[in-house]
């Protein structure tokens, strides 16, 4: 049995560290420890997903996710949807945030979808950056690391020239290649799908 404490962690690192336990140890039995409930169900819906029976132990204001493998299932069985390996899958972000109504949550979000997208592993086909989300790219950027990480690992980057011309961050962008429209829509047309944020 696997104990892996992940109180205190910001969603989705509990689901993302359980993940890759899973993944690289084939474990049968593992116990997530969180501190709140919106991580226990994440952790909870994720196990199940990879055909583990989960209990739930209460400690104080803790949780222990105890997962237990179905008997007859290896992690090849996951019932876990796996994208096809072919699949070109294009995400273009128009904002620095995401949502409306407070910003240091819509930022704490967008870092959070950008630095979950790692496990979209080989179907993360390009990023794009337009309009205010071109400010990501920059050097005082704090999601940077993440795409950087990203781009090293084979993401093809692609960010507005006229939306960093408009906002005078040219000379500041550190990540990504400056693109114009016709690449854009160029991309939107071969991609087998596109997420706009």
């Amino acid at each position: 049995m696997k104990t892996i404490d992940c109180k205190g962690l910001a969603c989705p690192a509990p689901v993302l560290t359980t993940k890759n336990a899973i993944e690289k140890e084939d474990l049968k039995e593992i116990t997530i420890m969180v501190d709140n409930d919106a991580a226990k169900q994440n952790v909870v819906r994720f196990m199940e997903s990879q055909n583990f029976d989960v209990k739930i132990k209460e400690e104080g204001s803790n949780f222990h996710v105890i997962g237990t493998k179905k008997e007859g299932f290896s992690s090849e069985d996951s019932s876990c949807e796996i994208l096809d390996e072919t699949k070109k899958i294009m995400v273009m972000v128009a904002n620095d945030k995401i949502g409306h109504g407070d910003d240091e949550l819509g930022a704490k979000l967008m870092k959070s979808f950008l630095s979950t997208l790692k496990e979209m592993v080989n179907n993360l086909w390009r990023l794009v950056f337009v309009n205010n989300g071109v400010k990501l790219t920059i050097d005082d950027s704090e999601i940077l690391p993440v795409l950087k990480e990203l781009e090293e690992q084979g993401t093809y980057i692609m960010v507005c020239g006229t939306c960093l011309n408009h906002f005078n961050l040219q000379e500041r962008k550190v990540v990504g290649e400056t693109t114009n429209m016709l690449d854009i829509v160029t991309a939107l047309q071969l991609a087998d799908k596109v997420i706009n944020l």
